[in-house]
């Protein structure tokens, strides 16, 4: 790839980084603030109060990922990325301010809810607008590899977070964490926002957007980022659905909820937890290029088939080997074995979607069933996990998790692939094929 289209790739991992780094803070730092906005009781009631907040963040994710989906197909993948942040900001910033129980009762975690929709709104046009903005401004052989940056940036968000807990850990006492060091985070966040805001403001927008937007596209002028014109295309858009559903699922399993899950099932100090938790995702990050680069090589199917056999048949022993993990090490050899199967969907998933759709709905095809599907499983993930163990019965997540990694390998292995699409004809009739085996697909 050349130097512009490098430049493009680090403009938007560079924002994504810092949106996903609000959007995991929250949970990274719930234990802490928990308490904070709700009477005190029950810890783990408290962390289902947080978690549910949390979710519902999720089902905002579809209303954000139709209306700046739409943006990105009708205005523009820049425009929506610096919407996307601008919203992401202002929610950081009520949360660093929103008064404790303490202080206005149940207010506060009115405000608490009200920032998390508006990340929930954010975060549903982020993952879609920079997917399509990665895999549009790509070398066409080297699509997987650039895409792959989308899980570095978010990857390298959620590090960032678990870092300054750590820092904080180790700087501030518990009860000062408690009291007001978890605020410190979100104040990070917002400054963080701004300085993309001004970064993305100055961004180049995508050659194949600018064609199609030239009058080179079907779905373009007013059915453009439509509804109506992405249901021309709703085999795919289910077909994101399903192909979503086992990936978001056993992603937040070991991402998001590894932390609460060492620290409140397998009984370890959270500061052992958290540094689980941020070790095994700094070797994640450094896998997503290399299995992009992989996809590239050897196609998008035999990297999500691989994910969704390894988390079908994995998912229950490894769950149930960290809970009875006794230390550091062992804790970190289950998680990062665990990840490296997650890698098969994580690293290539955003581009397998945005190959899937035209230029002229590319955004809403994706932002739209990508965000259903996480409103559904992904977000609701913690959730379900708490339930379960609050019900005395938190195994049965674990049979959850490996359910909905085997309907999407029914999915994986029944879909085409999509390696060799030429973005500019896809829609038009079929597509042009770009590679001896392409050819034999279409024909």
């Amino acid at each position: 790839m050349g130097r512009e289209q490098w430049k493009k790739i680090w403009v938007g991992s560079a924002g994504n980084m810092v949106e996903w780094f609000d959007w995991f803070v929250y949970a990274s730092f719930a234990t802490y603030f928990a308490g904070a906005f709700f009477p005190d009781g029950n810890p783990t009631a408290q962390l289902m109060n947080t978690a549910g907040i949390f979710a519902v963040g999720f089902f905002m994710r579809p209303v954000g990922g139709w209306l700046l989906g739409r943006v990105a197909d009708r205005r523009g993948r820049k425009t929506a990325l610096t919407l996307t942040v601008t919203l992401m900001s202002l929610s950081a910033v009520l949360i660093a301010f929103a008064p404790t129980y303490a202080v206005a009762g149940y207010g506060g975690a009115v405000v608490l809810l009200i920032a998390r929709l508006l990340q929930g709104l954010s975060v549903g046009g982020e993952y879609a607008a920079s997917a399509t903005y990665l895999t549009e401004a790509s070398d066409p052989k080297r699509r997987g590899l650039a895409s792959s940056f989308q899980y570095v940036s978010m990857t390298a968000g959620q590090i960032l977070g678990l870092g300054l807990l750590i820092i904080l850990q180790r700087t501030l006492s518990d009860g000062a964490l408690h009291s007001w060091g978890w605020r410190i985070p979100f104040v990070v966040g917002a400054l963080g926002a701004a300085v993309v805001f001004y970064l993305r403001r100055t961004m180049l927008e995508t050659e194949v957007y600018e064609e199609a937007a030239s009058g080179g596209q079907a779905a373009s002028g007013a059915e453009r980022g439509t509804v109506r014109a992405l249901w021309q295309y709703r085999r795919e858009a289910f077909l994101v659905i399903a192909l979503t559903m086992g990936g978001t699922v056993a992603y937040y399993t070991y991402t998001t909820y590894l932390t609460k899950y060492l620290s409140n099932s397998a009984g370890l100090p959270k500061e052992t937890a958290t540094l689980v938790s941020f070790s095994a995702l700094i070797v994640f990050a450094c896998l997503q290029p290399l299995a992009g680069h992989l996809s590239d090589r050897i196609g998008r199917r035999p990297l999500l088939i691989t994910f969704a056999v390894g988390s079908t048949f994995l998912t229950v022993p490894i769950m149930t080997m960290l809970k009875h993990v006794g230390g550091f090490w062992p804790a970190l050899g289950l998680a990062l074995l665990a990840l490296v199967v997650v890698t098969g969907y994580t690293s290539i998933n955003a581009c397998v979607k945005a190959e899937l759709f035209p230029t002229g709905v590319r955004a809403l095809g994706v932002a739209l069933p990508y965000a259903i599907a996480n409103a559904l499983f992904g977000g609701t993930a913690e959730y379900v996990a708490l339930w379960f163990k609050d019900a005395g019965v938190e195994s049965g997540f674990y049979w959850y998790v490996a359910g909905c990694a085997a309907v999407s390998l029914v999915v994986y292995v029944g879909m085409r692939e999509t390696r060799d699409l030429d973005l500019n004809r896809v829609g038009q009739g079929g597509h042009k094929p770009t590679s001896e085996s392409e050819a034999r697909l279409a024909s």
